[in-house]
């Protein structure tokens, strides 16, 4: 599949072939399925946690005796059934994902990638150079680009201060080291905007 290369000033300078092991299979919604409903997983803190009978203070020494007192027979005060008790079966700090092969990872992302292509949700720009930090320059770019408004990733080789500075305050457009791109962010995305270089880097890295 071949797409048109634009410049910042949303001229076309040229066109370039998209590798079709990234962008040219059919796409496994069952594997996205899975990668997404494992990464939100991961997104998870799995913070909560309460105290089992052995970690509530106290309870050592038997409320009463175990007869003649008219009380119902008891041990300990820090049972589960008393107030102030432990609790039984409560949360405990977890991770609630689960661990994806490497070829599932892959896999789900070449689908994303491919499933953007055919629908041409693609754009590629030669670079994006920014002498300054300026949310401006880039509402300018994307509007001569015909994403204004639009949900955009942007994705770029290395690391752009610049440009992910420039982007944080735009409604609906961020801003990604194509190496790092993950599935939910692409999927979210209505357009994926991949300057030249950000391109070679997501056929090295997800081919």
């Amino acid at each position: 599949m071949t797409v048109k290369v634009y410049n910042q000033e949303g001229s076309e300078v040229g066109s370039v072939d998209l590798n079709s092991k990234v962008f040219g299979i059919e796409p496994n919604e069952a594997v996205v399925h899975q990668y997404v409903t494992n990464y939100l997983a991961r997104q998870r803190q799995g913070n909560a946690s309460t105290k089992t009978r052995s970690d509530v203070a106290g309870g050592g020494k038997k409320p009463w005796r175990q007869k003649g007192t008219g009380h119902a027979r008891s041990g300990t005060s820090s049972s589960p059934i008393w107030r102030g008790g432990g609790t039984v079966f409560g949360p405990h700090p977890r991770n609630y994902g689960s661990k994806l092969p490497k070829k599932m990872k892959r896999l789900a992302l070449q689908s994303v990638f491919s499933d953007k292509a055919q629908a041409e949700k693609i754009k590629v720009i030669d670079s994006i150079q920014l002498s300054e930090v300026k949310t401006r320059s880039v509402v300018t770019m994307l509007s001569k680009l015909e994403l204004n408004g639009k949900k955009c990733l942007i994705l770029d080789e290395g690391k752009n201060d610049n440009l992910a500075l420039s982007c944080r305050n735009i409604p609906g457009v961020r801003y990604s080291r194509a190496s790092l791109a993950n599935g939910y962010d692409l999927l979210d995305a209505e357009y994926l905007l991949l300057t030249k270089p950000g391109l070679k880097e997501v056929e090295e890295v997800f081919s």
